[in-house]
């Protein structure tokens, strides 16, 4: 079975969604970003300040190289893993790449009293949401295998989505 990897923007429901798919599937789940605050013992914003974006980023692409002989899970990732091509590819080697999207005035909305988003925390606004949103689109649907819309919806309606596109495909 490979794995399934659930990208987007922060905010777009990838963690939440990857437990209404454990549910349905019985795979299990990784938050990438807790594996990751995990193995450096420290959380995010830490990571960013301390060692620097490009040292996040290098230890996401090792996360997903890591993968590739592992029995197929669900992967919630970064926001910005799909950014990177050698991160596509390694989640096309080895699995589904699945797109969630949201309006800019539903992200904010979500993560608007979150504190754990170092690349929101100066600008929390939907106009700073749009504009980074729109330099990320071409990287997430180019590597996206679906894209469901989760404005609106419950987790379990995009759950079941993505099953369906799942079980149609035959992809997993």
């Amino acid at each position: 079975m490979k794995h399934i990897f659930l990208t987007g923007f922060m905010g777009t429901g990838k963690t939440t969604v990857s437990r209404s798919l454990k549910e349905l599937l019985n795979m299990e789940v990784i938050d990438m970003d807790e594996a990751i605050e995990r193995q450096e013992k420290m959380p995010i914003p830490e990571i960013f300040s301390q060692k620097g974006e490009d040292y996040f980023r290098k230890r996401e692409t090792g996360f997903l190289k890591s993968l590739g002989e592992k029995k197929g899970m669900i992967i919630s990732c970064g926001g910005g893993v799909p950014l990177r091509e050698e991160n596509v590819k390694a989640m096309k080697e080895c699995g589904v790449v699945v797109l969630l999207t949201a309006a800019p005035e539903t992200i904010y909305d979500r993560v608007k009293d979150s504190h754990d988003r170092p690349l929101l925390e100066q600008n929390k606004t939907p106009e700073y949401i749009r504009e980074l949103l729109e330099k990320r689109e071409p990287y997430y649907k180019r590597a996206a295998d679906l894209e469901v819309i989760t404005d609106g919806r419950t987790a379990g309606q995009i759950a079941e989505e993505i099953k369906n596109f799942l079980d149609s495909s035959r992809a997993v």
